[in-house]
């Protein structure tokens, strides 16, 4: 599918394309045009393999200026979306060259209907990384780390995870439990696991409230970091990470 070739506002794959960016500042608008290219991509709207056609006819199609339109992709090649060469254009690349841990690439993908394979490959890395990390945690934390977490907790108890202070808390505990680890390759995937979280979190209560309170499979994980214990907290956790899973299935 290419951006250009519209026809009556609507281009040869049936997609709607932008028919008014948002003015102001540069930055602002070549998120918006990076926005709307990345969610086509994420959504396979835009297939691996397909090219966007020129620049000046997708400039044009956008109704944006050259400039806007080639930082846009920048920000798109960056995330290892797209391919630019010379002469051959610019093409999406396959999944496996994106970089799915980026947290505007999980925001894009979650802004619609995510695929299942990709919340799946989610999950198997929480899987994998979480457990570990929960264990070095209880081995390493200091008062400081505990304090985080424990903060974090109080506050996902009085706003829930159905508000967006709630989410912004389940956030800052899984950040908490990273830097906690005192490993700095995973406090390095704070902002990837934190966004992952958070927005898995927003989309299994899209159409429903969540199926049941999360809160307290958090508290576990905390009291057994608390005390020093690695084999309860990483059971905890990779108990944590399972239910979650199993809530985004049945919300699916």
């Amino acid at each position: 599918m290419a951006v250009d070739d519209q026809a009556d506002g609507v281009d040869e794959a049936g997609v709607q394309p932008i028919t008014r960016t948002p003015k102001g500042s540069g930055r602002r608008l070549r998120g918006a045009i990076a926005h709307y290219l990345g969610t086509q991509i994420v959504s396979g709207a835009i297939a691996p393999g397909e090219k966007l056609t020129g620049e000046v006819a997708n400039a044009e199609a956008l109704d944006v200026s050259r400039s806007a339109y080639r930082e846009a992709v920048q920000v798109l090649t960056a995330k290892g979306l797209v391919e630019s060469r010379p002469k051959a254009g610019t093409r999406v690349l396959p999944r496996s060259r994106w970089n799915m841990l980026d947290p505007q690439v999980l925001a894009w993908a979650f802004s619609g209907e995510p695929d299942t394979d990709f919340v799946r490959d989610l999950f198997e890395l929480r899987a994998v990384v979480e457990p570990a990390a929960a264990r070095l945690a209880a081995e390493r934390r200091d008062r400081d780390d505990v304090k985080a977490m424990r903060d974090a907790l109080t506050k996902m108890r009085r706003h829930t995870l159905a508000t967006d202070a709630g989410r912004a808390a389940d956030r800052d505990f899984h950040d908490a439990l990273l830097e906690a680890t005192h490993n700095n390759a995973l406090v390095a995937l704070s902002a990837s696991i934190g966004a992952a979280v958070s927005w898995t979190t927003k989309y299994k209560q899209r159409a429903r409230a969540l199926p049941r309170d999360p809160v307290p499979d958090h508290i576990k994980v905390f009291d057994a970091i608390a005390a020093g214990d690695p084999d309860a907290a990483a059971a905890a956790m990779r108990t944590l990470v399972d239910l979650a899973l199993e809530d985004t299935r049945l919300s699916m």
